[in-house]
């Protein structure tokens, strides 16, 4: 399905002149100066354009003939030692369908046949390689990541169709660890209990580090360690995913440990899971991203004024970035071939340079064929609340006796993938996220 991807870039770079795309696949990268390989993961602009998922690759793309040479690497007897069976030359090619297939000695006389007059590359250090071949020829560095990020941003049905495999084993996965849960067991344990349904299920690479944070550590956004034992009373947070042939899921969710959420947990449960509802409900095409974050920040603003944690109108709750301070991060973000997915921010869109909002990771008006994340979230950072209590301005707004109970609350953040459709969008993620479904789950 890649020659999809491929007609869609040479649509965009409809050139002319005689000119061509060139670009490198990743190396194996190894541990600092040992022969500890790191998993092999293929660059994603490189997998979008080949489906080759093997170091050592290039591609140059003949604009002019539209015409797609992939350079193998000449594998010698050696590899095959340490690495498994070189394939053919006629294997590649069933494998990875080039008009052209070349061993990548040839790449310099490939290039003189060419004879282009502008070379596009995505990075200085490919345009560095080819300037040894060509010295005088023009090297566009913008135009081809501009366009091939727009490629990437609207997804082709097989794009769609990976993702929702990575979405259904994500849900086996995520369910499995629910069912696990319980105080006495450690965070990485449910790590273990995760990897290794995604394993089973034949998803090999994770998408990206996953959090399984207990207690404070589920208001730290990128916690890691994954080290500490799961207590009673503590809120458990898992932000994890794996990828189905690059393509990833990306879920959270947010349970009690002990089975039953406590009257505050519930309260500001329900204030993410309102806001996350309200905002899938908005999800469809037209809706601008900054629009729904602002919906979100309000519902939640509104469920922690119920539970008596903020005081005041909404409006100057938000007037006054109050809802920054419990709501810290982006509504969501593109997904695709990386967990944050290109094209969040297309030339001369800025940031909005606001408390909170200005982390999010996209900026733009949701399309159809559009996948993104839909992750509201309120957290209780000492960091943040400490210095907002001892402020004139912030302190009139927040109920002080509650918050200096709540340092140690951690964070609630619930976590869908959506994909937008003509009308609305598709709901990929079905991990229960309702209260009494959740404690049921866990009570059995």
């Amino acid at each position: 399905m890649h020659h999809l991807h491929r007609e869609k870039l040479f649509s965009l770079l409809d050139d002319k002149e005689s000119a061509i795309v060139y670009m490198k696949g990743a190396d194996l990268m190894y541990r600092y100066d040992t022969d500890y390989e790191f998993p092999f993961r293929q660059e994603s602009n490189f997998w979008y354009l080949t489906g080759v998922n093997e170091p050592d690759f290039h591609l140059i793309l003949d604009l002019k003939n539209q015409d797609y040479h992939l350079f193998a690497p000449n594998r010698d007897a050696q590899y095959a030692v340490w690495h498994g069976r070189v394939k053919s030359k006629e294997q590649l090619q069933d494998d990875y369908q080039p008009d052209h297939l070349h061993y990548e000695a040839k790449l310099p006389q490939v290039l003189q046949e060419l004879a282009p007059e502008k070379i596009y590359c995505v990075e200085e250090e490919q345009a560095e390689f080819i300037e040894k071949f060509e010295r005088d020829l023009p090297i566009d560095l913008d135009t081809l990541e501009d366009a091939l990020t727009h490629c990437r941003v609207f997804k082709t049905d097989w794009e769609l169709d990976q993702m929702r495999e990575a979405a259904r084993v994500n849900n086996i996965a995520h369910k499995a660890v629910l069912k696990a849960l319980e105080p006495g067991k450690y965070e990485h344990e449910m790590k273990a209990v995760f990897d290794y349904h995604q394993i089973k299920n034949g998803l090999m690479q994770d998408a990206y580090n996953g959090i399984f944070a207990a207690g404070e550590n589920s208001a730290i956004l990128h916690y890691v360690e994954n080290n500490r034992e799961i207590k009673d009373g503590d809120l458990f947070l898992i932000d994890a995913g794996y990828e189905c042939n690059g393509y990833a899921s990306d879920f959270t969710r947010t349970y009690p440990a002990n089975g039953a959420f406590t009257n505050t947990q519930a309260e500001i449960y329900e204030a993410v899971l309102e806001a996350q509802k309200q905002v899938i409900d908005a999800a469809k095409p037209k809706a601008k991203m900054e629009d729904l974050h602002i919906l979100a920040a309000r519902v939640m603003m509104q469920g922690l004024k119920d539970a008596n944690i903020v005081k005041g109108a909404i409006d100057d709750l938000m007037e006054e970035d109050i809802f920054a301070l419990f709501f810290p991060h982006g509504l969501g973000h593109f997904l695709g071939l990386d967990t944050h997915d290109v094209g969040g921010y297309p030339k001369g869109v800025e940031r909005i340079e606001r408390p909170g909002i200005k982390y999010l990771r996209m900026r733009r008006t949701l399309q159809p064929s559009m996948v993104l994340t839909i992750e509201p979230g309120l957290y209780f950072v000492p960091a943040l609340l400490k210095p907002a209590l001892e402020n004139d301005k912030a302190s009139k707004f927040l109920n002080a006796s509650k918050l200096n109970d709540m340092m140690d609350f951690g964070g609630v953040r619930i976590e869908d993938n959506i994909i937008v459709t003509e009308d609305g969008c598709e709901n990929m993620t079905t991990v229960p996220k309702e209260r009494d479904e959740i404690e049921k789950i866990m009570a059995g």
